[in-house]
């Protein structure tokens, strides 16, 4: 089954944001929403998480699921270790042993093995958006919202943080929501990828991105092809 924002509507000072605006999602993958700035992406995440109350819609499907985010910041509590942030979120009903064990092999998947005790105080920013990763897949959340968590990063960085994001997500197949104005980034994350125009908001163009081999790449022909798209259909 698959996951449904219907008829919704948005405004903010008498400008619609949404207007009678539809969109599906697949569960079980990663669909990117991409559109310039200022064009309503947050505002749509923050309806499907329920931050955000439309004038008017329906979300069907996403009844009873709960939400982890990333957002640009990394927002981790600065008073607990990188282990002690992803063990905050993991679920009650696990043992002390059980969120240790399953915390330590978060940290590995994203590389900080050996970085457990240290604050966020103590890392980096590409390091606390790893910790923001793997705390997110830690979390036993129904959907993944990412709100631009690869903005203003450099591009060895963003692919680095795409590569440790996508090799938790094929152990886990969770549904993600990703929104970004980034067409690389989409490219390099997205399996779908939907372009949104300015307001009152439409669709510009779905696409869906095939399997390609193990590491993608910019360079690819296809990929090139579809970047001319997805830039075109951003600047129509």
């Amino acid at each position: 089954m698959g996951l449904e924002v219907k008829d919704l509507t948005k405004s903010y000072n008498g400008i619609d944001i949404y207007r009678d605006f539809n969109l599906s999602f697949p569960e079980g993958t990663i669909t990117c929403i991409l559109g310039p700035s200022g064009c309503g992406k947050t505002t749509l995440l923050n309806i499907i998480g329920g931050i955000t109350t439309p004038e008017r819609g329906k979300l069907i499907g996403f009844e009873g699921k709960s939400f982890s985010y990333i957002f640009q910041e990394a927002r981790l509590l600065p008073w607990k270790s990188v282990q002690g942030n992803i063990e905050f979120v993991m679920s009650s009903e696990l043992s002390v042993h059980e969120r240790h064990e399953q915390a330590s092999s978060f940290i590995r998947l994203v590389d900080l093995e050996g970085f457990a005790g240290y604050y966020p105080s103590q890392l980096s920013g590409g390091m606390r958006q790893r910790v923001s990763i793997a705390r997110a897949f830690a979390c036993p959340s129904d959907i993944i919202l990412m709100d631009e968590p690869l903005k203003g990063l450099d591009l060895p960085l963003k692919q680095s943080m795409i590569r440790w994001f996508s090799q938790i997500w094929k152990a886990d197949r969770r549904t993600v929501i990703f929104v970004t104005h980034d067409v690389d980034e989409a490219l390099l994350l997205g399996k779908e990828i939907i372009v949104l125009s300015r307001p009152p908001v439409q669709v510009v163009t779905h696409e869906e991105i095939e399997e390609l081999p193990e590491s993608r790449s910019l360079e690819n022909d296809m990929f090139k092809s579809l970047k001319h798209v997805l830039v075109n259909a951003l600047e129509a």
